[in-house]
This record gives structure tokens, C-alpha cells and sequence, in this order.
């Protein structure tokens, strides 16, 4: 299912020299390709975006995934305090400007972080939207890194079938009927008339948070 062509992959740029990174949200899909790292070189920086708005949920569930992989996890934080994220109106961002929100606490943390890296491991897959169906195996993000999806191809039955394989846990409000999990405020549960991301950002026409569109090259 794609383990050793991932392995191998990794190993190459590891053999070259490269600075490699991975970022996770740490949501059920995420973990196959943890999994992964986990056993090819858990030595791999992990970067988690810790917007301060996560579901505690989430928070529980990466402690307990790191602890099992035994993965380097890396806290990203924003360096915006939150104080200093309001609008006009005096409340915080995610109520009028979610782009400008996700900008602060994710956007803008993660593009420092590339600045010290050659490759990045990213676990988009085609199948979540048609942004991402577009998107090829390697692709270039800013300062010239290496955007590397190994996932690109999976499908849900396929992410499925390896967690099944390796016993390995789902996120707590998956049952719940959470589907696509990000921060609190903006994320709902998963109805018939939805797609995944869609309940991301409930009622504000908007599927990325600019990690996939502000840091690639196009």
C-alpha cells in the first residue's frame, strides 16, 4: 500500500543531505502516514500548528499518538498573541476575517519554519478536494522546498485498510460525527449535504487555510 515507495523516497533525501520536516493535524487520516515516519526515521521533526483554538479532543489525541510512535513533535505556536487578533468589532478574527485568522496561526508560523528545511513532507491527499486533486506527488513551496505528498493517491479506503492492518486509533469525535477536524470555533459535525472540508469552515465558503495555496509555487 505504498509503505516501501514512501521508505524509499524518504531514504533518498535523507542520502542527499536534506532537511526534512513533516506537519500533521493530527486528525484519523494523518495517522497512516505517522505511522510511516515512525518506522522509516521518528527522528523526523513533526510540526503540529497549535493555533490555541483546537478541540482539547485533538490536543489528547496527538499526546497519545506521540507517546505510541514515539515521534519529535515540534509545538508551533503563532507569534501574533491573540490580543492583537481582533477586528474592527473588537473580537477575535475567525468571527469576520477567517483567512486573516488562519494566516496568523497557521499561514505565517509554518513559512518561518520552511526557511530551515529542503523537503516537506505534506499529507494532502486528491481525493479530500479539487484543489488537492490537482496537485502532483512533488511540488515546490517557497524558498525552493520540496513540497513531497506521499499520500496524494490514497483514497479513504485505502487510509481505512492500513489503519485496520496496524490497529491503529481513530480521533475521539470521529464518533461524535466530526469528519474533518480543525479548531473549535470554525468546525462542525459532517451532514448528509456536506463534503469533508466543507464542515472545516462552517458557512464561509472556504476549504484551505493557505498552507496549500500561500506556500506553493504555482
Amino acid at each position: 500500500m505504498g509503505f516501501e515507495r514512501i521508505k524509499e523516497k524518504v531514504e533518498d533525501y535523507l542520502s542527499k543531505g536534506k532537511r526534512i520536516f513533516t506537519s500533521s493535524s493530527f486528525q484519523t487520516h494523518s495517522i497512516p502516514l505517522l505511522h510511516i515516519i515512525s518506522k522509516v526515521d521518528p527522528s523526523i521533526p513533526v510540526y503540529f500548528l497549535n493555533t490555541g483554538y483546537h478541540f482539547p479532543e485533538t490536543i489528547e489525541f496527538r499526546d497519545q499518538i506521540v507517546d505510541q510512535f514515539q515521534l519529535n513533535l515540534i509545538d508551533l505556536k503563532p507569534d501574533t498573541p491573540k490580543i492583537m487578533q481582533l477586528g474592527p468589532d473588537g473580537k477575535l478574527l475567525f468571527t469576520s476575517d477567517p483567512d486573516h485568522c488562519c494566516y496568523l496561526n497557521k499561514t505565517q508560523p509554518m513559512e518561518k519554519v520552511l526557511m530551515h528545511y529542503d523537503v516537506w513532507i505534506n499529507g494532502i491527499r486528491a481525493e479530500q478536494n479539487s484543489f488537492r486533486s490537482a496537485m502532483k506527488e512533488e511540488e515546490v513551496a517557497k524558498y525552493n522546498v520540496i513540497r513531497y505528498h506521499p499520500m496524494i493517491n490514497w483514497t479513504n479506503k485505502e487510509i481505512f485498510e492500513y489503519r485496520k492492518k496496524y490497529d491503529l486509533p481513530e480521533h475521539p469525535l470521529e464518533a461524535k460525527g466530526y469528519f474533518s477536524i480543525g479548531c473549535e470555533p470554525c468546525t462542525r459535525k459532517l451532514d448528509l449535504e456536506m463534503q469533508d472540508r466543507e464542515a472545516r469552515w462552517f458557512g464561509l465558503n472556504k476549504t484551505e487555510c493557505g498552507l496549500n495555496t500561500d506556500l506553493v509555487n504555482k
